[in-house]
């Protein structure tokens, strides 16, 4: 939004623009990484967050920007201002109607914009923990001609886990299974495989932006068939045996790690890795792991050499990537049950701790 005028000038679009040509580019409202303030939004514009502070965006001032960007998808503007965890039905039945209005009047822009005809509009599925809203909102999105849906206000830990995927489950029974169900806010591995078996397709990946944000790399095994010397690696690796349930723990070390590393990550500024000189994840074919150390990482991090970020990035997309690519092999060989059990058995872990390499 905030580059809209220098797009609108350049006139061939933001994936042109970033370098991108012949990638597919999706445009969402928000950025999942940064919660946005809440009690906004109104009957006739959302508020967008940015650098530059708040800017009010209607449905016209949406699709002109949709214009400038030109993106393959797009997320139509919505009210999903319902993730407070303190939402009623009243507040949940206004988003609902807010973005079912917003969706007709953007339908409408879509088909007299010739610039925009290659580009599919995603529809999103509102009403917070509200079940009847939320299956409203699905039903009558699903009467649109939208070319796909987007399960919005499950981000944060506002909802109960429990009631998040009730929901999620609900919601995706009532949608054609041709299009394509997106959601956004969800990335650790234990949860994108329980968002699958209730019927999501895609994720974003912003999961392994925050990882390395904490300056962590991801070590998770998503290998159903380890054999004996990959369960020697998943030691090293940081990974505990999933067999091995029963392992003890050091409660100093769990009690005082970071509260936003997961059990999927290794912090690569504790001081344990400072004479480690192996690879992030043993066995990682990354150009980080393939050449640099966890020790060289270690210095980069705690001199706040911006190079840090840039190797924890590729071996955490790398790393993220591949566990996608390995959800659709277990898919394809309906061996989705095994694959969760590896992960969800690492996610009962506190964050891993890897032993350093003499």
């Amino acid at each position: 939004a905030e580059i809209h005028e220098v797009l609108e000038e350049y006139k061939e679009g933001a994936a042109k623009f970033i370098g991108m040509p012949d990638t597919v580019l999706y445009c969402s409202l928000q950025d999942p990484v940064a919660p946005c303030p809440s009690g906004y939004n109104t009957n006739k514009a959302v508020s967008l967050w940015g650098t530059s502070g708040r800017m009010e965006v209607t449905a016209s001032k949406f699709m002109d920007m949709q214009r400038a960007i030109k993106p393959d998808w797009f997320q139509c503007i919505c009210d999903g201002d319902t993730i407070s965890g303190e939402v009623g039905r009243k507040r949940a039945k206004k988003a609902v109607d807010r973005s079912l209005s917003f969706l007709d009047e953007c339908l409408q822009l879509l088909e007299k914009s010739p610039e925009l005809q290659g580009s599919v509009i995603i529809g999103a599925i509102e009403g917070g923990d509200v079940l009847e809203e939320r299956l409203r909102s699905a039903r009558e999105t699903a009467k649109r001609p939208v070319g796909g849906f987007l399960l919005d206000g499950f981000q944060g830990h506002a909802m109960a886990k429990e009631t998040k995927l009730n929901l999620i489950a609900s919601v995706t029974a009532e949608l054609p299974e041709d299009k394509p169900r997106i959601i956004h806010g969800i990335g650790k591995p234990d949860e994108v495989l329980e968002c699958i078996e209730r019927g999501v397709d895609i994720f974003e990946s912003f999961f392994p932006f925050q990882v390395t944000e904490r300056g962590c790399a991801l070590s998770f095994s998503y290998d159903c068939h380890p054999n004996p010397e990959a369960a020697a690696v998943l030691n090293q690796n940081g990974v505990q045996d999933p067999e091995e349930n029963n392992a003890e723990k050091d409660e100093d070390e769990i009690s005082g790690a970071d509260s936003e590393i997961t059990p999927f990550e290794i912090s690569l500024k504790d001081k344990r890795y400072q004479e480690d000189f192996g690879p992030l994840l043993e066995g990682c074919t990354c150009y980080c792991c393939q050449r640099h150390t966890r020790a060289y990482v270690h210095h980069l991090l705690v001199t706040n050499e911006l190079l840090a970020g840039v190797l924890l990035m590729m071996h955490n997309f790398q790393h993220y990537f591949s566990f996608f690519g390995a959800i659709r092999d277990a898919l394809r060989d309906n061996k989705l049950e095994q694959l969760k059990e590896l992960v969800c058995r690492q996610a009962l872990q506190g964050p891993a701790n890897a032993k350093p390499r003499q």
